[in-house]
C-alpha cells in the first residue's frame, strides 16, 4: 500500500509539473505574439500554468497550493517563459506550438487534477469536474489577461475534451483500475479529442442570434 501511494504521489507530481511547462509555453507563447516584455512573458507563463492547479488545490483544502509551496513549479514556468522568449523563432516554427501544447497541458492538468481530487475522497462526479477545473483554469486567466474570450468558451471541444479525460480517471477508481493506466488512458483520451477537434473543426453547437437569421 505505501508504494502504490508513493508511487501515485509520484505521477502526479510528474504529470503536474510536465503540465505546468507545456501551460507555461503557450501562456508565454501569446505574451510574445502580443509585444509583451520579458517580465510580462514570464508573468503570463506563470498564470497560465499555475492557475488551474492553485484553484484546485484552495478547493480540496491542499494548502498552500503546491504551485505556491514547492519551487519547482515557479521554476518551470520560469522556464519555458525564458525559453519562449529567447527561442521564440524556434518554438513558433513547429507546427502549430500553441495549439499542441495547450491541448498537452490541458490533458494533463485535467487527469492529475482528478487523481488529486480522488486522493483527497471527493465524490467521482466532483472529482471530475475539478479535474476539468484544473484543465481549464490557467487558460482561462492567460486569455482575460490578454483581453480574449476565453477559449473554453469558444474553441473547439475544450472543456469537454478535460471532462472526458477525467471521468476516464474517475471510472478507472470506481471499478479499481491501475492508476496509472487509467491516467494515461484519460490524457490519451483528452489530448486526442483536443487535437482532432482543432484539425477538424470539432466543436459544440453555437446559438444563433436573431438578426443572424433575419440578414442569413
Amino acid at each position: 500500500m505505501i508504494d502504490t501511494t508513493r508511487a501515485l504521489h509520484t505521477l502526479l507530481l510528474v504529470l503536474d509539473l510536465f503540465g505546468t511547462f507545456v501551460f507555461a509555453l503557450s501562456g508565454a507563447l501569446v505574451a510574445v505574439r502580443r509585444g509583451l516584455d520579458l517580465f510580462g512573458v514570464l508573468v503570463l507563463s506563470f498564470a497560465a500554468s499555475s492557475a488551474g492547479g492553485i484553484t484546485r488545490d484552495l478547493l480540496i483544502g491542499a494548502t498552500p497550493p503546491a504551485a505556491i509551496e514547492d519551487w519547482r513549479y515557479l521554476g518551470v514556468s520560469l522556464l519555458a517563459g525564458l525559453l519562449t522568449f529567447y527561442r521564440y523563432a524556434d518554438i513558433e516554427r513547429m507546427r502549430n506550438p500553441m495549439q499542441l501544447s495547450d491541448a498537452a497541458g490541458l490533458a494533463l492538468f485535467a487527469v492529475a487534477g482528478a487523481q488529486k481530487a480522488l486522493a483527497y475522497d471527493l465524490p467521482p462526479g466532483m472529482a471530475a469536474l475539478l479535474g476539468m477545473l484544473t484543465g481549464i483554469g490557467g487558460g482561462m486567466l492567460r486569455d482575460v489577461l490578454v483581453s480574449d474570450i476565453p477559449a473554453v468558451l469558444r474553441a473547439e471541444l475544450y472543456a469537454v475534451a478535460a471532462l472526458a479525460g477525467a471521468g476516464v480517471v474517475v471510472l478507472g477508481d470506481l471499478l479499481h483500475m491501475p492508476p496509472t493506466a487509467t491516467t494515461l488512458t484519460g490524457a490519451g483520451l483528452c489530448f486526442g479529442l483536443r487535437f482532432m477537434a482543432i484539425r477538424y473543426g470539432w466543436r459544440l453547437p453555437v446559438a444563433r442570434p436573431p438578426d443572424a437569421d433575419r440578414h442569413g
